[in-house]
């Protein structure tokens, strides 16, 4: 009687433990770099930041004259160059500090001292880069990206969907496709201030992630936005 019962047992077993052709074919996928949290280098793309100068001005030009002074005529300047995660983002990886150095191999890459400290700190040291390497590659991406025609100096506000807005980008931008650029919005979704876009590690343009664009659609999210006027 226990024989009988045991065969069946030691059979069902021997099933189990070995894996079936579907799953010993299975891919072995690699972790998502956000399971290696701020750790140099160690991340999914890069998402270059431009802010619209405009609309940071209409809120902090009176602290900021440098940005903000009249006949700058400002438009999309530099915010910062981010290793992003798929959700997420790395920061502060390294203790390295700033060398105020590359202010002087960068001129005018970013509008204050006190930006370019920031931006290498929290951002840069997570890239996996050299301080040289990456503010060289934040000046390459930024002039690579074509602003289109109407955002540049505008003298007169104007009004723009979200959609309208990522065309304009994908037209002057072959490279680009509609995933590639994230723009954001104050003021409750009402005016631009900033456009994100996205790249590959290797510094293509890339896909954003499915989480910097949600945010992006919640951000902007009115039937259009204002784009405000150069100073």
């Amino acid at each position: 009687m226990f024989k009988k019962t045991i065969l069946p047992a030691l059979a069902l077993a021997g099933i189990c433990a070995f894996p079936t052709l579907t799953e010993a074919r299975r891919p072995v996928r690699p972790k998502p770099a956000q399971q290696t949290r701020n750790v140099p280098g160690q991340f999914d793309y890069y998402v270059l930041s431009l802010s619209w100068s405009p609309d940071y001005c209409a809120t902090k030009g009176q602290k900021d004259t440098q940005q903000c002074s009249s006949g700058r005529q400002l438009g999309f300047v530099l915010h910062g160059l981010w290793p992003q995660y798929d959700r997420g983002y790395p920061q502060d990886c390294t203790p390295e500090a700033f060398n105020p150095k590359m202010q002087q191999q960068f001129p005018g890459l970013y509008l204050s001292s006190k930006l370019f400290k920031h931006e290498w700190e929290k951002h840069g040291t997570c890239t996996g880069l050299t301080q040289l390497q990456y503010h060289q590659l934040s000046k390459d991406l930024k002039e690579s990206v074509k602003i289109p025609d109407r955002y540049v100096r505008p003298t007169q506000p104007f009004r723009v969907t979200l959609t309208q807005f990522k065309q304009d980008f994908v037209k002057a931008n072959p490279g680009f496709t509609e995933q590639s650029v994230a723009p954001s919005c104050s003021g409750s979704g009402r005016f631009l201030q900033e456009t994100l876009v996205c790249y590959s590690k290797d510094g293509k343009p890339g896909t954003c992630s499915e989480e910097v664009l949600r945010r992006s659609q919640k951000s902007c999210g009115q039937a259009n936005f204002l784009v405000r006027s150069v100073r």
